[in-house]
């Protein structure tokens, strides 16, 4: 009988003892598997990093701007001091000179829930070249609500308007959501461009206007070019700036140039 108990005892722990090493196997199996997922998620990861960059390569532009060869007007700020008010501009907020870290020359930056316009009252020509520079300073891009910027039909700054006129909408919150429109006549595009990678650096900006026509470049990438305006549309450039900025970014802009052709 007591020989009996002790077979049982020994066949008992002779099953735990093979139960622990069978558990054992099917935990380094799932850690295997686990791994192995682990690997295959991070390679997927990579490759979609990899195709994100090759995007961005290929948006890196057509150089197909023509910029007008007689000046009518230009700005870069450098006759301001540092943290003057830019009377080139009015504005319904501030427009004060900044410098930038790492950055050339004089900026001025846009506040929210303001709108700017030249100050001087420009007459264009038939045919002329918009060009200034963006720089959106942030840690991510959904901190920086949608900016504007085109030609209204006077140039008051009473009140922040957005998407007036003839305009041209980044969408930043969106990463890449750009919107080009206009009122008069009626005309929606809503296109791409990839503005992740142009935080804190300039992003170059030309407005190519040809009688009733305007073409939109970013970064040499034409976005547009279309039927804007009527035939006797008034023009005045304004900038719409973003309605609010989150964790303390900004955007600034300068190296505004204006250039009619002789021809």
């Amino acid at each position: 009988m007591k020989t009996a108990k002790i077979n049982i005892v020994i066949t008992i722990v002779l099953m735990l003892i093979s139960g622990m090493e069978v558990h054992a196997q099917l935990g380094g199996l799932f850690e295997k598997a686990k791994e192995k997922a682990e690997k295959a998620l991070e390679k997927k990861i990579d490759k979609n990093t990899v195709s994100t960059k090759a995007k961005t390569t290929i948006n890196a532009g057509n150089g197909n701007v023509v910029i007008g060869d007689s000046a009518v007007f230009s700005e870069d700020f450098s006759a301001f001091e540092t943290g003057a008010t830019a009377t080139s501009f009015e504005t319904n907020g501030v427009a004060n000179i900044a410098t930038i870290k790492g950055q050339k020359g004089k900026w001025m930056e846009i506040k929210d829930k303001a709108i700017y316009k030249f100050s001087r009252q420009i007459t264009y020509p038939k045919q002329f070249t918009l060009s200034f520079d963006i720089i959106a300073i942030a840690d991510q891009v959904k901190d920086i609500s949608p900016m504007s910027f085109g030609f209204a039909s006077d140039n008051s700054v009473r009140q922040h308007e957005s998407n007036i006129g003839t305009y041209v909408q980044l969408h930043y919150y969106d990463t890449d959501q750009v919107n080009i429109g206009s009122h008069k006549p009626e005309k929606f595009v809503s296109t791409t461009f990839d503005l992740e990678p142009w935080l804190n650096r300039p992003l170059h900006v030309v407005l190519a206007v040809d009688g009733d026509r305007m073409a939109v470049y970013l970064h040499n990438v034409k976005l547009a070019d279309t039927i804007l305006f009527s035939p006797a549309a008034a023009k005045n450039f304004y900038i719409s700036a973003p309605w609010e900025y989150a964790n303390e970014a900004k955007v600034l802009v300068s190296n505004f140039e204006v250039s009619g052709f002789k021809k």
